[in-house]
């Protein structure tokens, strides 16, 4: 790793320190907007191929730049690489499309084993717009990826680098 990605991991690391404590397990609304989806609302689930969730909107159309730009902060602590090893959190190889908290050779926090939920564009998009809220319990300490456009780009890019070919 050069100089600048160790700066980015560095940057992405901070930013999930100083995300810490951010996090709040309400299920309400926001003022004026729609249901916060959580674990528990998400309902019944569509698992689609990777290259089918491309081709569909949010994530035809999404800046798949931005997208790996939004990925550093995720490789902070997890590899994306096929054979990459868990670090803090679990590879994410090939995780779409799998039940949640079932990456073998990793510790999951007690919320995540007894999930009942599969890793979707739609579930991950939850799960990072605020990890604590969507599954009260986990123990990833990041305070979410606030922009829609910005998960939009970081999802299209994961469907892309993770996926088998």
């Amino acid at each position: 790793m050069g100089n600048h990605s160790w700066l980015l991991a560095a940057v992405a690391a901070a930013t999930l320190i100083a995300g810490c404590g951010q996090q709040t397990e309400d299920s309400g609304t926001e003022s004026g907007t729609a249901p916060i989806l959580t674990a528990k609302t998400l309902g019944e689930q569509v698992v689609l191929s990777a290259e089918d969730y491309l081709a569909a909107a949010p994530y035809a159309d999404a800046d798949r730049t931005q997208g790996e730009r939004q990925a550093q902060i995720c490789r902070a602590c997890h590899s994306l690489d096929k054979g990459g090893p868990n670090m803090v959190g679990p590879g994410l190889y090939e995780f779409f499309g799998t039940k949640a908290g079932t990456r073998e050779n990793f510790p999951y926090s007690e919320a995540l084993r007894e999930a009942d939920f599969i890793w979707t564009p739609r579930a991950l998009d939850a799960w990072l717009a605020q990890p604590g809220r969507f599954l009260p319990g986990n123990r990833m300490t990041f305070a979410g990826v606030m922009r829609q456009e910005d998960r939009d780009a970081l999802i299209a890019y994961l469907l892309e680098v993770t996926t088998a070919d």
